[in-house]
């Protein structure tokens, strides 16, 4: 367990510097086709439906890899 906390933590490491450090661009995130927004004067609700959906299936791949390869 402690193995896989540690290369989580470097992954997210990496991500932080790259997106810092490169011109990487993320504003497509939160803007999927199926993503809920309703503004309203007063009023704005945002589900990023479409966007859980994605990261939940790309941490389930790397979840499975792990196990996979049995890190």
């Amino acid at each position: 367990m402690g193995k896989i906390l540690i290369l989580i933590g470097a992954v997210i490491l990496i991500v932080g510097l790259l997106v810092q450090f490169t011109n990487l661009d993320f504003s497509w995130f939160g803007r999927l086709p199926g993503d809920i927004r309703i503004e309203k004067p007063g009023v704005s609700v945002f589900f990023p439906w479409v966007s859980m959906l994605l990261v939940s299936a790309v941490f389930s791949i790397i979840w499975w890899l792990l196990k996979k390869i049995g890190f």
